[in-house]
C-alpha cells in the first residue's frame, strides 16, 4: 500500500478581531524583540477601537501577525512577527500587504513604522511595498546584549 505525502497545509491571513488570542501574541512576540510585550499589552490593544491585527495562520497555529494603530487616515504599524521557522520564508510579504489592503479599505491614506537599521530583510520588504524612510532614532531599540540600535523611521501612501 502506498502512502500519500502529506504537506502541511498552506498558510493563510485572517484578521485578529478579539482579545482571546492575547497570549498567542506575546508568545510569538517574545521570539523576536528583546523587549517583547506583556499578554495584557496585546489585550488592550485589541479591544481598544483604533486597532487592527491581523494573523498569519497555519490551519488554526498563529506563525505569524501585525498589529497598527488607526488615526482617522493615518496609521502605524506597531509590531509585525513570524515564528522563527517562519521568517525567511516570503510569508511576511503577504502578510503585510494584505493588512496594508485592509488599512486602505479602512480609510487610511498614509502608513508610518520604524524598524531596526540592521533588519536588511524588513528593510527591503518595506521599500518593496512602497515604505521610504523619512527619519532615524538612534539609540531606539535594545540588544539582547544591553546595546542599543537605531531605528529607521518610514511611511508609505496608500492609493
Amino acid at each position: 500500500m502506498r502512502i500519500p505525502f502529506l504537506t502541511p497545509s498552506p498558510s493563510h491571513v485572517a484578521p485578529l478581531l478579539s482579545a482571546e488570542r492575547a497570549a498567542d501574541l506575546a508568545a510569538l512576540h517574545a521570539t523576536g524583540f528583546a523587549r517583547p510585550w506583556e499578554t495584557h499589552e496585546f489585550e488592550r490593544m485589541l479591544c481598544e477601537r483604533g486597532h487592527m491585527a491581523h494573523g498569519l495562520m497555519r490551519g488554526r497555529d498563529l506563525i505569524g501577525f501585525i498589529l497598527s494603530r488607526i488615526v482617522v487616515d493615518e496609521a502605524e504599524i506597531l509590531t509585525v512577527v513570524l515564528q522563527p521557522a517562519a521568517r525567511g520564508s516570503g510569508q511576511s510579504r503577504t502578510l503585510l500587504a494584505t493588512h496594508l489592503r485592509a488599512l486602505a479599505e479602512a480609510g487610511v491614506r498614509v502608513v508610518h513604522l520604524e524598524v531596526d537599521d540592521a533588519n536588511a530583510a524588513a528593510l527591503a520588504l518595506y521599500r518593496r511595498l512602497g515604505f521610504t524612510e523619512t527619519g532615524r532614532r538612534a539609540g531606539y531599540y535594545p540588544r539582547p546584549d544591553g546595546t542599543r540600535a537605531a531605528a529607521l523611521t518610514m511611511r508609505a501612501t496608500l492609493a
